[in-house]
């Protein structure tokens, strides 16, 4: 026999009170981030949520980068909200890293193109990651230190961009190292010019108008 239609009342429907603040803040979310895949967007957020991580959400809205070859979706947005995530770690374990990329709509094909530009079987350092991830951007290696600083910086949004001389010198140093045509004596005399520019503020940090150098590809 079929079994009767059970009826409920208002108050057999428990509520928990904290739903509806979730639910605001998820859809505010979600317009800020404006993820390709909402559906395996939602459950990246939620599993974030539910252990206390960082959330994979972006600032605010943007549009997608005008250097792109190819549009991937990678924007600066989405690796900052990547930094919020992995910054805790030198070390990033890839297995982990990867999930966090799919959970942003990511390529998962762009992801394992990046990390065979750095050895490492089952982690990478974070920071070179994200330098990998800036110069995916497009354009030159002035545009990717430029992305670098607007994602490290504690300065507010619209301002220097300041980020610690040693920080910008190991990323410029990596990123020019990938390039066969820069000569490493090249890149510690700019470096070394550079440096003596910072060093007279005493406070050790460059911006984005401390640093002008040609624009090469990477």
């Amino acid at each position: 026999m079929p079994l009767p239609d059970t009826m409920f009342c208002a108050q057999q429907i428990h509520i928990p009170p904290e739903l509806p603040d979730i639910l605001k803040q998820f859809t505010k979310a979600a317009i800020r981030t404006q993820p390709a895949d909402v559906l395996q967007w939602s459950a990246g957020y939620f599993s974030a949520l539910s252990r206390g991580d960082p959330l994979p959400v972006k600032d605010r809205i943007e549009m997608p980068v005008a250097t792109q070859k190819t549009d991937t979706g990678l924007t600066q947005g989405l690796l900052k909200v990547l930094h919020k995530q992995c910054r805790h770690k030198k070390f990033v374990d890839l297995a982990d890293l990867e999930k966090k990329w799919k959970n942003l709509c990511l390529p998962v094909e762009k992801f394992r193109d990046l990390v065979q530009l750095e050895s490492g079987e089952n982690e990478i350092e974070w920071l070179k990651f994200l330098a990998l991830g800036c110069s995916a951007l497009g354009g030159s290696l002035n545009t990717a230190m430029k992305h670098l600083c607007e994602i490290l910086t504690t300065d507010p949004e619209g301002g220097p961009a300041r980020i610690p001389f040693d920080t910008f010198s190991y990323v410029y140093r990596y990123l020019a190292g990938l390039d066969p045509d820069t000569h490493k004596s090249e890149t510690e005399s700019y470096l070394t010019t550079l440096k003596e520019n910072v060093q007279s503020r005493k406070n050790g940090m460059i911006g984005l108008s401390d640093f002008f150098f040609p624009k090469r590809k990477i």
